[in-house]
């Protein structure tokens, strides 16, 4: 299974706006393509930055609906009043624990390394990440993915709430920090996002 990202930096002022396009728009036409299963929306509301994220069943499909989303990722652009940057991903992992509701938070973390290591890190992500993040409360959904060529990934651990996510940030950022050290992995960037849409029909990977 795979996914690209679209992560606008727009104007804070417009965000309402573009998650309404988003919402009206953009989510009913990519359902509707071949191998789509699923869309999810993150916002931060203080920068404008959003990041929409579609899934789909193989790399077939989702480079099948690069040409149809572009218009919509122009408008998107245009809407939000910002800039807009595309990353394609193979999704090496998605476990959910409950299902996301209304006020939902997610803790996304780019993360960096050499790409030979990626099937050692899914390994001790699966393995030794995953029992840990079940047992933090209001923990909901975790994903992982990756650009193979790269080496990059992306890491996202989504709670019931904001209240949740604050309570857990001492726990999960110590966790975090010393599996990507036993890995050899850099932090590239780590923020946290309001789950706006969370629409995934991506099968569990565990």
């Amino acid at each position: 299974m795979y996914a690209r990202s679209t992560t606008v930096r727009g104007d804070p002022q417009h965000l309402d706006d573009g998650m309404t396009y988003v919402h009206d728009t953009v989510m009913p036409a990519v359902q509707q393509m071949g191998g789509c299963i699923g869309i999810s929306m993150l916002a931060d509301r203080e920068t404008g930055r959003c990041i929409v994220t579609t899934s789909w069943a193989d790399l077939d499909a989702m480079r099948a609906s690069a040409q149809g989303v572009m218009a919509m990722r122009e408008r998107a652009a245009q809407v939000f009043r910002g800039t807009v940057d595309v990353a394609e991903w193979d999704i090496a992992v998605l476990h959910r624990m409950r299902p996301t509701g209304d006020g939902a938070c997610a803790a996304v973390t780019w993360t960096h390394g050499d790409p030979a290591g990626l099937e050692h890190l899914v390994d001790t992500f699966r393995m030794t990440m995953l029992p840990k993040m079940e047992e933090i409360p209001g923990f909901c959904s975790v994903s992982l993915m990756l650009d193979r060529a790269s080496g990059r990934g992306v890491t996202a651990v989504t709670l019931d709430n904001r209240a949740s996510m604050e309570a857990a940030r001492d726990r999960m950022t110590p966790m975090r920090d010393q599996a990507l050290r036993s890995m050899n992995r850099e932090v590239m960037e780590s923020a946290t996002f309001d789950v706006i849409l969370a629409h995934l029909r991506v099968p569990e990977t565990v």
